[in-house]
């Protein structure tokens, strides 16, 4: 919406006698979409459009249309004319993302990388930190409102604590912002976000698969080592937003409904043939090798599966994914995420490192030498 606003795509319009203000063209809309490798064809482009109208974000400027029409049709943002519904979780969510904005176009801004139990955590804060910035920079009237307000943030995903363990409190407990708002994301992901279910009825980190639309009868693959232990992976996808409901956070309640992330069905039982500790990795002359991947995700994820803790390990691999092409194996040990060791993290902490970090995943691996 504010890329077609600088781009003058939005602007009042007069068509019959009367102008409609701020609003825009269907086909040169469509167009743009195309030009800007929104989309790469007309076709969908259009079922974006329609997504967007499905969900309340758009509509014709007289309601006269419930689908969206390739045609010298007027549309305009629900957000430009005062009708987008705002429910609950999309005011917590865009409150956290304008208090987010503020933080980190600010100097000696309360968010840090800080190190916790070994471990270095990207924008940290402490919690009694937020609770004086909010009351300082009056976006609160009181501490017990600055309170209430890092607990929604919380309970809806934005924030949590670094190992997941308190809710929101005004004390020197170590919080950090889960969704990194900043990350660029592309228009396309909102075409498979087709479950309503959460994420964290999963027993799997579903993050990474990366199957889209699959034919009939083709919905699913196997990781690339064939073992009789592993039932058929479900085949789900990175969304856009998911970071607000992929969490086991025991205080999280139910998604939020602007969010449609997959599901992961699979067998829990470990790839591995028998558990190893982190001890047993890196005790000296041990029969393992470190490997660094660089992944380069796309719209759709990096393709694996994450599972266990303390260490993780590769449970699947989708063998045309990206995470293969840079030569990830089932089994392989995880040892780095982005330059963070994460030898004693959980895998959903693992989930959440890489779903907040750049698109661009550097993970160092261990791997068993045959």
């Amino acid at each position: 919406r504010l890329r077609l606003h600088d781009g003058k795509l939005i602007k009042d319009r007069r068509f019959h006698l009367r102008t409609y203000p701020n609003c825009f063209v269907a086909k040169e809309l469509t167009d743009w979409l195309i030009d800007h490798k929104e989309a790469p064809d007309r076709e969908t482009g259009i079922r974006l459009m329609q997504k967007l109208m499905d969900h309340y974000i758009i509509h014709h400027v007289c309601d006269e249309h419930s689908d969206y029409k390739d045609a010298k049709l007027l549309y305009r943002f629900r957000k430009d004319d005062g009708t987008f519904p705002l429910s609950k979780d999309v005011k917590v969510f865009m409150r956290g993302q304008s208090l987010y904005e503020k933080l980190v176009s600010v100097e000696e801004s309360i968010l840090k990388v800080r190190e916790e139990n070994s471990v270095k955590y990207q924008r940290t804060f402490l919690g009694c930190e937020m609770v004086d910035w909010l009351v300082q920079e009056g976006e609160v009237e009181n501490r017990q409102e600055a309170v209430e307000l890092g607990q929604a943030l919380l309970e809806h995903g934005i924030i949590q604590h670094v190992s997941n363990r308190h809710h929101f409190f005004d004390s020197d407990i170590l919080y950090q912002f889960w969704i990194n708002f900043r990350r660029r994301r592309r228009l396309t992901e909102l075409l498979n976000e087709n479950s309503s279910r959460a994420l964290s009825e999963s027993p799997d980190s579903p993050f990474c698969l990366r199957k889209l639309n699959p034919d009939p009868g083709n919905t699913s693959f196997l990781s690339v080592q064939t073992n009789k232990e592993i039932k058929i992976v479900s085949a789900v996808r990175r969304s856009s937003i998911t970071s607000l409901s992929g969490n086991s956070n025991p205080y999280f309640n139910a998604a939020p409904t602007l969010v449609f992330p997959p599901v992961a069905e699979c067998n829990p039982k470990s790839v591995l043939k028998r558990p190893v500790t982190n001890e047993e990795l890196l005790s000296p002359g041990a029969p393992y090798v470190k490997k660094t991947l660089t992944i380069v995700g796309d719209a759709v994820g990096w393709g694996f599966v994450v599972r266990g803790g303390r260490p993780c390990h590769i449970q699947a691999v989708d063998p045309g994914g990206p995470a293969a092409a840079a030569g990830m194996k089932v089994c392989q040990f995880v040892f780095s995420v982005n330059g963070v060791c994460v030898l004693h993290l959980d895998y959903q902490t693992i989930s959440s490192l890489i779903m907040t970090g750049p698109r661009t995943l550097v993970m160092e691996v261990m791997e068993a030498i045959e």
